[in-house]
Formats: C-alpha cells, sequence, structure tokens
C-alpha cells in the first residue's frame, strides 16, 4: 500500500532500521536514530542497484515520488539513475570550481612571474572592483557575452574608457586560458569591442624643434634636485619610457661599451632592450655616481633609499619650468621620433631605440642586434644635435652624417 504523509511524519524508530515501502521500488529508510532516507531499488544491466533520493523532511513524500518517476524516466530511456546523479554532481563540483573567479586568479597566478609587481597587482585589483562583483561566481562555461557586456558597461558609463578596453582584453585572456584548459568553448570578449566605446587617443604634449632651445636654457637654470633634473635630460636624450627610467639600476649600465641594459619585468612590453648611450648621456650618469653609486638604483627616491623617484618626478620639474600643458617626460619621445625622422635617419633604427615591438617577433629580435650600430651613430647625433642648439634656434649638426641603410 502506498505511503501517506501522516504514517511518513509518524513513523518511529526502533531498535533495528527498517523500511516502509511506496511502490515502484521507492521506499522509506527509518534508522535507529530516527533519521528518514527515501531511497529506490532498482535494476540496471541485470544488476540490482540502490538510489538516494533525499532526506525527509527536506524532501517530503511528493518530492520523492517526482524523483522517483524521474529515474524511472531514465530506465526506460537506458540510462542508469545512479550514474546519471554522480554525473550531475561532478558538473556541479566542476561548475563551482570554474566560476570565472577561480579561474580568473589561477590565469593570474600562472602569468605572475611575468609581470612587475605593480602591474601584477593592477591586475587583480581591477578584477576584484570592475568584474568579479558581476561575473565572478558564475560557471566560466555558462557566462553569456550579455553579462561580461553589462559589467564592462558600468565601467563605460563612469567613463573609464581606456582601462575598460584594458580590462575586456585581459577578460578575454582569462576565457582564452579557460578555452585551452578545457573548461571552456567560447571566448565572448573580441566580439564585444564593437558594442562598447572607443577611447579617444590622447597624444602626450611634446615641444618641436624650434621651442626645444628655450626649454634647454630654462633646464639648464633648474636649481632643483639634481637627480630629477638629471633624469629629466636623460630621458629627453634617450627617449626611454618613464618606467624604464625610474628603475635604472647602476649593474646594468656599461661605461665601457656605452650601453644600458634594460630587463624585460621593466619594459612596457615585457621584453629586454638595450640603450646605446651617446657621450652626454654617459656624462650625465657619471655626474651620478657620487651621489647614488652606493645604492642599487640610480636615480633614488628622496625619502627611501631603496625605491626610485616618483613617475611624477620627471613631470613636476617640466612643470616647475612653466612647461605644463606644453611637455610631458613621455613627449620627450616624441620629439625627438619627428626630429630623427625629419633627418633622414631609419625608421627602423628609431623605431627600435623607442622599443616599439616589431609585429614580426624573429623580425624584431633580429634588428635588435643589426640596429645597434646604427643606433649609435644616430643617439650621438641626437646628443650632439641637442648640445648645439642655442636661443636663437640655430642647429651645429653633428659629426656624424645620416644613414638610412639597414
Amino acid at each position: 500500500m502506498p505511503l501517506t504523509d501522516i504514517k511518513v511524519k509518524t513513523a518511529k524508530p526502533m531498535e533495528k532500521a527498517y523500511k516502509l515501502a511506496d511502490g515502484g521500488g521507492m521506499y522509506l529508510l527509518i534508522n535507529t536514530n530516527g533519521s528518514k532516507y527515501w531511497r529506490l531499488k532498482y535494476r540496471y544491466a541485470g544488476k540490482e542497484k540502490m538510489l538516494s533520493i533525499g532526506v525527509y523532511p527536506d524532501i517530503s513524500l511528493a518530492d520523492a515520488r517526482q524523483k522517483r518517476d524521474a529515474a524511472r524516466k531514465l530506465l526506460a530511456a537506458g540510462s542508469d539513475p545512479g550514474e546519471v546523479k554522480k554525473a550531475e554532481k561532478l558538473a556541479q563540483k566542476l561548475s563551482f570550481n570554474n566560476t570565472f573567479g577561480v579561474i580568473a586568479r589561477e590565469w593570474h597566478k600562472q602569468k605572475a612571474d611575468r609581470w612587475s609587481p605593480r602591474y601584477r597587482d593592477e591586475i587583480i585589483d581591477t578584477f576584484e572592483k570592475d568584474i568579479f562583483p558581476y561575473i565572478g561566481q558564475r560557471p566560466i562555461a555558462e557566462i553569456k557575452p550579455m553579462e561580461l557586456l553589462e559589467a564592462l558597461r558600468r565601467m563605460e558609463k563612469r567613463g573609464a574608457l581606456e582601462k575598460m578596453r584594458k580590462v575586456r582584453q585581459r577578460c578575454g585572456e582569462v576565457f582564452r586560458y579557460a578555452i585551452v584548459t578545457g573548461r571552456a568553448e567560447y571566448n565572448p570578449a573580441p566580439d564585444l569591442a564593437t558594442a562598447l566605446a572607443t577611447p579617444k587617443k590622447t597624444h602626450f604634449p611634446f615641444l618641436t624643434a624650434e621651442e626645444l632651445p628655450h626649454f634647454l636654457k630654462d633646464l639648464a637654470g633648474y636649481t632643483g634636485s639634481i637627480i630629477t633634473k638629471t633624469a629629466t635630460q636623460i630621458i629627453m636624450l634617450t627617449g626611454v619610457r618613464t618606467q624604464e627610467l625610474r628603475f635604472a639600476r647602476w649593474e646594468n649600465i656599461d661605461f665601457e661599451k656605452r650601453l644600458w641594459e634594460i630587463p624585460a619585468e621593466v619594459m612596457k612590453m615585457k621584453r629586454p632592450h638595450i640603450v646605446p648611450l651617446s657621450e652626454q648621456v654617459v656624462e650625465l650618469f657619471q655626474s651620478l655616481k657620487p651621489i647614488t653609486d652606493i645604492y642599487p638604483l640610480v636615480f633614488i627616491g628622496r625619502n627611501d633609499r631603496t625605491k626610485p623617484i616618483s613617475k611624477e618626478s620627471v613631470n613636476q620639474v617640466i612643470e616647475l619650468l612653466g612647461y605644463k600643458g606644453r611637455l610631458t617626460g613621455h613627449g620627450f619621445r616624441h620629439t625627438m621620433s619627428t626630429i630623427l625622422h625629419e633627418e633622414g635617419f631609419n625608421s627602423a633604427w628609431i623605431e627600435t631605440q623607442l622599443a616599439h615591438v616589431d609585429k614580426n617577433a624573429i623580425r624584431g629580435t633580429y634588428n635588435h642586434a643589426q640596429y645597434l650600430e646604427g643606433r649609435r651613430e644616430m643617439m650621438q647625433w641626437y646628443g650632439d644635435y641637442i648640445d648645439g642648439l642655442t636661443i636663437n634656434g640655430s642647429v651645429i649638426i653633428g659629426k656624424f652624417s645620416v644613414k638610412t641603410e639597414c
């Protein structure tokens, strides 16, 4: 006889566990401690098996019957209900362990040793603030393009367009990592580019060749920190980025060979870079040796000698000289590029000097060595050119002729 709700509810424990049958192979197991479990006995491939349906009262009699009927339908279709349940549990476990947040942190850990500490922290902080609160707990294989789009649009609405672009790219890297590790099949990030606002490219202010003599005169009269003044002069004469300059170490400067080797972890594109030094730059570096040679860093901070000058130090010099809005430290790169191109120097030499990545990585590695002597000549010309500028704008051309062949 089928069970009733009253009979199930009032069933008392006995000295031994016992069963109350409901029909169709399902029964209620009452243990000696009073706990009650729904079970289904069935046969599959000639073997008797048992399926756990749930615990009473969490699973009511009606609920248990629905689960029993669903299991019997699986049997009728040729499936083993027990194995189906195991597969569902495994899928649920994998989904929990394969959320976007879990995989993003795994991807971040795999990449961490390739990044600088600052960049590494910036990436995970951005995920924590802008992505994880919205899709971090979602199984990555189930995330729809609209879900990621909505998270990114929150950044778009507050005007952080450039940051949004970078975050979308990083999300794409996480999805690609999930795909190659077998936990996702589709990367929605690239397809969202057309649905989001495009950040406008902003160019750093820079000086023209005609404006340089006035700036050089003002810089010569600067009476602030000799370390930041020298940093400004070196960044102007080499075209390196501010970060590359700030983290310059004495051990990476070879005065005999007149080379500055910048390690990959400092570079924007995470590739080592070699900078040939003109006589002018060598003299500038040597002028700092009596001040900072006892420390690993060339451009030591004012308050903490183990840290470099701040990333705004060069721009602060520029601002104090009255050039705020007209020039930045990064703008020296544009000025150098313009002058060297106008003088007819080989574009490949210039792009390599500025550490612009060659789209062909193999060719880029080859050119790095091939162009070194050409860049030596070019940078000495540029050092002489800057030395030759006078306040009226006339220029004394350096002793090196312009060469354009590879």
